[in-house]
């Protein structure tokens, strides 16, 4: 037998074992976090509260987008817009009670005179190759130099879309000195590897009080996972967040498909003044339905959350499903106008619209 041949025995046997031993730290660091006192908690890692673990087949979906001309709902009515931001207002603003949408799950809080980011996603693809991956359609309407000094940074779970490894690193380098990273249970360890060191990580209803502001990490319905073969998965935790200032509550859902968890974040720490919801990436249902509301359960989590006043996000900087690019807004649109729903109630803005809080809450 030739050398090439033992060379290529050689290597499958180093990357299987390469494989195995990757699976066992993982699972190591799994059972780290297990607190058999809770529901959501297993010995391999977390659960949702309220489905079954299942993985549906994401190769079969694949396959259905290669070799079937897959429907989709309609047009959109408008051709999806980026606004310039106003940055030297959101640069030297120390007193107005401000929220940029950045696109997709990114958001400038400014709040009590603090600068809060939420998932931040500045990068041209949603991936961890640089060629590979879902591209930008729409552009961030504000980049990490246009940013004030960003206090605090919240993530809600770590797929590519919301937790961005160019995205945290330049944050944590800003002139000012790191911002706090909010993170969910499991990932602190993550940053830690990138040189990134002020991580609080949180558990579903844990609090956190800072500089006047009340953090609170709450369930959602979703899964976690950055490694290929689902070697990770459900390995650290997801949620949203909800940041409390004196009376007044803003939740950010990160990534959701529909549950009773909206139903209990809207008893347990309701009504909510601004809600920030997403609305895409929710086709097909047979694959989506577990991990994205459509905007119609979209709709139902705002009632849900008792919110006062809904923003609809992650929609218009990706291609990440069967949706048409731009299409969900109309949808919702769709869904109030049936449901009797004022739209000032569920608001859809372009991307880098800057909304003045003290005045959404006067109107309600």
């Amino acid at each position: 037998m030739s050398f090439s041949f033992f060379h290529r025995i050689s290597i499958g046997v180093k990357g299987a074992v390469l494989v195995m031993m990757t699976f066992f730290m993982l699972s190591c660091g799994a059972k780290l976090y297990h607190n058999p006192s809770k529901p959501h908690h297993t010995e391999n890692g977390f659960k949702n509260n309220y489905i079954p673990d299942r993985i549906p087949s994401i190769m079969k979906w694949w396959w259905q987008r290669l070799t079937q001309d897959l429907p989709h709902e309609g047009e959109p009515d408008e051709v999806v817009q980026l606004v310039k931001s106003d940055i030297e207002r959101i640069k030297n603003n120390r007193t107005e009670a401000l929220l940029t949408w950045v696109g997709h799950a990114t958001l400038l809080l400014q709040i009590n005179g603090l600068n809060i980011i939420t998932d931040p996603m500045f990068s041209e693809r949603a991936s961890p190759f640089s060629f590979l991956g879902p591209k930008r359609i729409l552009p961030p309407s504000l980049v990490i130099p246009d940013l004030p000094q960003v206090d605090v940074v919240v993530i809600s779970h770590n797929h590519y879309d919301h937790l961005d490894l160019d995205s945290v690193k330049d944050l944590n380098r800003q002139k000012g000195g790191a911002p706090l990273f909010l993170v969910p249970l499991g990932l602190k360890t993550w940053f830690l590897d990138q040189g990134i060191n002020n991580v609080i990580e949180f558990d579903w209803w844990d609090a956190y009080e800072y500089r006047g502001l009340k953090f609170y990490f709450v369930p959602a319905q979703h899964q976690s996972m950055r490694m290929a073969f689902l070697l990770d998965r459900n390995q650290t935790l997801w949620g949203g967040w909800v940041v409390q200032s004196g009376d007044y509550k803003f939740y950010f859902a990160g990534d959701s498909g529909y549950s009773k968890d909206f139903q209990d974040i809207g008893e347990r720490l309701g009504p909510i003044d601004l809600a920030a919801i997403p609305i895409d990436a929710y086709e097909p249902r047979w694959f989506m339905k577990d991990w994205h509301v459509n905007p119609h359960e979209a709709v139902q989590a705002h009632r849900d959350l008792k919110a006062k006043v809904s923003l609809a996000i992650h929609w218009g900087a990706f291609e990440l499903s069967d949706v048409k690019f731009g299409l969900p807004p109309k949808i919702l649109k769709e869904v109030m106008n049936k449901e009797h729903i004022d739209p000032s109630e569920f608001l859809v803005i372009n991307q880098g619209v800057s909304l003045e809080l003290n005045s959404l809450r006067l109107k309600r």
